[in-house]
């Protein structure tokens, strides 16, 4: 969950997911999208990748980025079960 909330919390980061939300995208194609060195953008993919936020698979010579939607589930069901801990213990839940 740590990692997830520190891929989350770069602007970049949350703007490539923004992307991939609406289709799957070629490193390349991304890189088209910044202006940033692939480099910077690579790691911007690893850390992304290892939250197990997207996922990467090689075709050919590219490497094709996707959203991996079941992440995102598990991310928001952890988030609403922090919110609703945080109301118990302030006394509005039950």
């Amino acid at each position: 969950m740590d990692e997830v909330f520190r891929a989350l919390g770069d602007p970049t980061r949350r703007a490539i997911l923004r992307l991939l939300r609406r289709r799957d995208m070629t490193a390349g194609e991304l890189a088209d999208r910044f202006p940033l060195a692939r480099s910077t953008l690579s790691g911007h993919f690893n850390v992304l990748r290892h939250a197990g936020l997207i996922v990467s698979e090689r075709r050919g010579t590219s490497i094709v980025y996707s959203l991996n939607l079941s992440a995102f589930e598990e991310t928001l069901a952890a988030v609403m079960e922090l919110l609703a801990s945080g109301r118990r213990r302030k006394g509005r839940m039950p």
